[in-house]
């Protein structure tokens, strides 16, 4: 009369099956948490992204500005090209008439002929021996302004050569060094350009020189000595057109450049 006994305890173990099933099946989640959630990794995400359009802006406006920048160096440099061009062609021109009239009196003393004597004689004399190195320094010249600058290199060393004590010496030492700059031999530029302050120094061409010695230095990556020539320009020749072009160019040279 035992079988009873399994009906009397099968309840409470259908309820303890129950409640086994009930812990092992997992919790939905929470919809608006799921929502809150998303909103959260979306909002991250944009702010990510807001943070990186941030630094790019950042970055094209300091490209711009240095844009700006050498937009102005650039427009710096080219107008002190163009003053030098200039200047050039000036020293041209002024150049060709002093030529002209100095050929035109060599015609005129030779004119007078081997016969005239006393002080006509004595001048026509002086006229030929000056013509010498004017015709010298004429020949350099005509050879620089047609860009033939070995035949000018060497026409300007023969004509120093020959006339060292000539009024012309200082201006045909100057145009030795243009040659040689042309032609990107800038040692040999940057030795001439200094023989003209050296040698000649009551010359005319001495401010000139002395900037063109500093731009020279420039070109020969010595941008120390390129400052210090340039200032010496600016305070041996005040509110001359090398001064001013010299104070221009300093503008551009970088203290810290090595």
């Amino acid at each position: 009369m035992s079988s009873p006994l399994p009906f009397r305890w099968l309840p409470p173990a259908l309820a303890l099956l129950a409640l086994v099933g009930c812990e092992s099946t997992p919790a939905q989640p929470d919809p608006t948490v799921v929502k809150l959630n998303d909103v959260d990794e979306r909002l991250g995400r944009l702010e990510h992204v807001n943070q990186g359009l941030l630094q790019l802006s950042q970055r094209l406006d300091a490209i711009e500005a240095q844009m700006r920048e050498l937009r102005g160096e650039l427009e710096e440099q080219q107008n002190s090209n163009e003053t030098l061009r200039k200047q050039q062609r000036d020293l041209y021109a002024d150049l060709d008439r002093r030529l002209t009239a100095l050929q035109s009196g060599q015609k005129a003393a030779g004119a007078l002929g081997p016969g005239d004597s006393g002080a006509a004689g004595s001048s026509g004399s002086s006229g030929i021996d000056a013509g010498g190195d004017q015709a010298a320094y004429a020949r350099a010249f005509e050879a620089l302004k047609a860009t033939d600058y070995p035949a000018a290199n060497g026409r300007f060393r023969e004509m120093l050569r020959t006339y060292p004590q000539s009024p012309l010496a200082g201006n045909a030492q100057y145009w030795l060094g243009e040659a040689y700059y042309v032609t990107h031999d800038y040692d040999n530029a940057a030795a001439s350009f200094r023989a003209v302050g050296e040698q000649y120094p009551q010359s005319p061409k001495v401010p000139d020189a002395l900037l063109k010695l500093g731009l020279t230095q420039v070109d020969q990556k010595k941008p120390a000595d390129a400052r210090a020539t340039l200032r010496q320009v600016v305070q041996r020749f005040p509110g001359t057109d090398a001064a001013k072009l010299a104070a221009g160019r300093l503008q551009t040279i970088a203290p810290d450049e090595h």
